[in-house]
């Protein structure tokens, strides 16, 4: 049995490496998602893309819109569409907290990982975020460069 739960923890973690880019997290929170089988066997494959996704409010749930899950090979005719929009699973105080910080400080709701717990469930890791702007991307690439080349000269002075 632990053999298993291994297995489906070790499944690949599909990330949103842009996200951290251009926007300045300020905020994350973990949700359930409600998938179908087809969707959770191409996740255990790693096809998914994140990378254009956000979620939005409809009727006080919300929605994650965007996320690009390939279609699964061997499901044949029970397949999904792959770019449907997909319900979160918080509970009731957090989507509160969420759509107030997202109406009052005009914060956006962006995926940031999408990954399999170790009872085999897939969470998605969202993030409130502000949009930066053009001289922050620059400042925060500027940053990036200078810990590499850091990195660079005390590994050579070893």
């Amino acid at each position: 049995m632990a053999a298993k739960e291994k297995k489906q923890f070790g499944a690949p973690t599909i990330q949103n490496r842009r996200a951290r880019f251009d926007y300045e997290v300020k905020e994350t929170f973990e949700a359930g998602i409600l998938l179908t089988g087809s969707e959770v066997k191409s996740l255990r494959l790693g096809s998914a893309s994140i990378a254009e996704a956000y979620a939005i409010d409809r009727g006080g749930e919300l929605f994650l819109v965007n996320a690009n899950i390939s279609p699964y090979t061997a499901a044949n005719r029970f397949n999904h569409a792959p770019t449907r929009e997909r319900k979160l699973l918080l509970r009731t105080r957090e989507i509160d907290k969420i759509l107030g910080l997202i109406k009052r400080q005009r914060m956006t709701l962006i995926p940031l990982a999408l990954e399999f717990n170790p009872k085999g469930r897939v969470k998605c890791t969202l993030g409130l975020a502000l949009g930066k702007k053009k001289h922050d991307k620059r400042e925060t690439e500027k940053n990036r460069d200078w810990q590499r080349e850091k990195g660079r000269l005390l590994r050579r002075e070893d």
